[in-house]
């Protein structure tokens, strides 16, 4: 793909310094060897409160694809390792083992209205396949790009000798990690020993992950389609713009959502034909600051979300397979069992699938356990587009009802 001639689609527009730069790192990536070194996302980490992770992992069995694989015991954490299709990207959730850990995850969650009951919960970043992890620090730590070094951070999770993350984005708040092992080979990686969970836990987790199949909906839910970070007006073109500088992605496009006073943004992989292998990451943001829009007190739910939670990974979306059970377009089934099940969702099924591609999507509550929300897509006919305007102003709009902090008419 010639990422120096492409045309981003989209209605949004961007600044001059965005338009200059953006060519300017596709080619200085291409200059550094990055993009030879760096290939698909191999997994995606969430941190969680001590005491959550069996709850979250029955959560993840009822709801989507990701079975539980590993368990590792490191110094601060219990590590599950999870799995969906070998060729997607594992799933990582960290448990620390104590209640009173803390972290910068935990300083940063302190400071939002929202984030303070689960202070150490947090989606921490992707994780990407390299051949070697000192070629990418090599290749970034020259651009200003931070590395995690030992003793830098309270868990040794991220930095092992073939695993490395970046720090905190100032803009997202989120990390990029690159590994040059398999992710499955545990052991190199240096997780830690190997833990075995009691019965009552493993039961719990199983029977979750049994309720998919009772409910006939095993099977529909597939890999993560993709991952959308909230973050704040003013650091929208360089929150993208950083993340270019680290990953070999495309800006895709970026959307005017008017309706909801906001732009969705999308970066993806060229190198994939499937997007599950290394799913597509979105940003978005309000389109004017809090205290501008107070001029004109347009809806602002993005911005708000930011306020009340803080830069941060806002939801994780699954691709539905495409199709029907019986009349029954298979979100609005799964949706329907989902309900049965006892998830709760935002709003009900948006879009239409009918003889013209198109999709459709649905926001649930946001996980009590790691704060996510997780969408479900069905893209119906083949369509290769992330949303439709009408169903993210819909999407957008749910989730600000339900992501209101309301303190003497603050951050409402």
């Amino acid at each position: 793909m010639d990422l120096i001639n492409y045309k981003s689609l989209g209605d949004k527009e961007n600044s001059e310094l965005f338009n200059e730069y953006l060519p300017r790192i596709y080619q200085r990536r291409a200059d550094s060897g990055l993009d030879e070194l760096v290939k698909e996302m191999a997994g995606v980490v969430i941190q969680l409160d001590h005491g959550d992770g069996i709850s979250y992992l029955a959560e993840l069995a009822a709801m989507g694809p990701y079975r539980l694989t590993d368990t590792r015991l490191s110094d601060t954490h219990r590590i599950f390792i999870l799995a969906s299709r070998p060729e997607y990207p594992r799933l990582i959730v960290l448990e620390p083992l104590s209640a009173t850990y803390t972290d910068e995850i935990t300083e940063w969650n302190l400071l939002y209205p929202l984030s303070r009951a689960k202070p150490n919960a947090r989606y921490v970043g992707e994780i990407y396949k390299t051949s070697s992890v000192g070629d990418v620090r090599a290749a970034l730590e020259p651009q200003n790009v931070r590395f995690v070094y030992e003793g830098d951070q309270q868990n040794s999770f991220y930095c092992r000798d073939h695993l490395t993350f970046t720090f905190l984005s100032d803009y997202t708040y989120n990390r990029v990690g690159y590994v040059d092992v398999e992710m499955d080979d545990f052991d190199a990686l240096g997780f830690g020993e190997r833990l075995t969970l009691a019965p009552d836990e493993l039961a719990r987790i199983d029977a979750a992950a049994a309720l998919q199949v009772e409910h006939g909906i095993d099977g529909l839910v597939l890999g993560i389609d993709h991952l959308a970070t909230r973050i704040l007006s003013g650091d929208r073109e360089s929150a993208i713009l950083e993340y270019l500088t680290m990953v070999p992605y495309y800006f895709w496009g970026a959307y005017n959502i008017a309706e909801m006073n906001s732009s969705t943004n999308v970066t993806r992989n060229p190198n994939v034909t499937d997007e599950k292998v290394s799913p597509a990451r979105v940003f978005t943001a309000n389109n004017t600051p809090s205290f501008i829009n107070s001029f004109d007190n347009l809806p602002m739910p993005t911005e708000d979300f930011v306020r009340n939670f803080g830069r941060r990974m806002h939801h994780m979306a699954y691709t539905v397979l495409d199709g029907h059970v019986a009349t029954e377009k298979n979100v609005d089934y799964v949706v329907r069992e989902l309900q049965d099940m006892g998830t709760e969702f935002l709003a009900h099924v948006v879009g239409e699938c009918k003889d013209e591609p198109n999709l459709k999507q649905i926001f649930s509550k946001a996980s009590p356990f790691s704060l996510l929300i997780t969408e479900y897509v069905e893209r119906c006919h083949g369509y290769e587009g992330f949303f439709t305007k009408d169903n993210v102003a819909a999407l957008t709009e749910a989730a600000g009802s339900a992501e209101r902090y309301v303190h003497g008419h603050v951050f409402d």
